[in-house]
């Protein structure tokens, strides 16, 4: 595949009129349906990239709004055990940052309409270059990028490469947030905001804590954005109790551990039967 950077046929701001908005349509068009929205994450290139590319389309046909995609890091310290053994087969595999856009820019000429959003680090972004990294990104399809590692203080840089480019930069909020930290990330956010619903990393869990609620409701107080919540979302209960508070919620680790535990003949059926009993959950709110 060439460069995404050297693909003339697309335009980056005829994208960009698209690319945080269609975020935001695509998880509006949930809420019109009586739904929850549901973002599920998968770690490219675990186990392999030809899986990657399967079950992409497999999770948007199970009715994902949006599908977050991880970019492999060496140093995830946001992510917990299952996601760290993925990211790190997926090195050993040979995915980089630039692998990822090619494996964003191979779904879209598939045809996969759901929006793409692009989880990673800051540092293999910062190697690559903002400016180039996030023209590339727009260029390959995808509509937004979390940075998980990236302070609110440190992110006008790549605030203002997105921002050229009609990309999302998603925030991510933890419970530890204060008002005013809120208040600023929310000024910024595009696509939605991201509620993490613990302080600690991501990893399926039994039950979610209780404080869910009161972020998203002060996340509501500062923006029109929808609001969506992860780290720990495992189960169809808890997006069912998350249905009274956010608008969508996202599935991580849960959803790769069916990768992990699935034989290669049954991976993408088993990973598409999971996600669709989050799928239907309808709105409370």
């Amino acid at each position: 595949m060439s460069d995404p950077s050297q693909d003339s046929t697309k335009s980056p701001l005829a994208q960009a009129a698209t690319g945080a908005s269609r975020i935001e349509e695509a998880l509006a068009q949930a809420k019109r349906q009586g739904l929850m929205g549901v973002i599920p994450y998968l770690t490219v290139g675990y186990p392999s990239i030809e899986t990657t590319l399967q079950l992409v389309p497999a999770l948007a046909q199970a009715g994902a709004s949006v599908i977050e995609l991880g970019i492999p890091f060496s140093d995830p310290l946001a992510d917990g055990v299952t996601i760290q053994k993925a990211s790190y087969h997926a090195l050993q595999q040979g995915v980089t940052p630039r692998g990822c856009l090619e494996v964003c820019a191979r779904l879209r000429g598939r045809s996969l309409g759901v929006p793409l959003v692009l989880m990673g680090y800051y540092n293999p972004i910062y190697a690559y270059g903002l400016e180039a990294y996030v023209r590339d990104a727009a260029a390959a399809g995808v509509h937004g990028l979390i940075v998980a590692d990236l302070p609110l203080e440190e992110a006008a840089p790549l605030q203002h490469a997105c921002e050229g480019q009609g990309v999302a930069l998603i925030p991510l909020l933890a419970p530890t947030s204060t008002e005013q930290r809120i208040a600023a990330a929310c000024r910024k956010a595009s696509g939605f905001v991201y509620c993490i619903s613990l302080t600690g990393v991501t990893g399926a869990r039994e039950e979610l804590p209780t404080g869910a609620a009161d972020l998203v409701a002060a996340v509501r107080s500062h923006t029109s954005l929808p609001v969506a919540v992860g780290f720990g979302v495992s189960r169809r209960p808890h997006a069912q109790a998350l249905s009274a508070v956010a608008d969508a919620v996202i599935v991580g680790s849960a959803l790769i551990r069916v990768v992990e535990e699935s034989a290669e003949e049954q991976m993408v059926s088993a990973t598409q039967q999971f996600l669709k009993q989050f799928t239907g959950i309808r709105r409370t709110q």
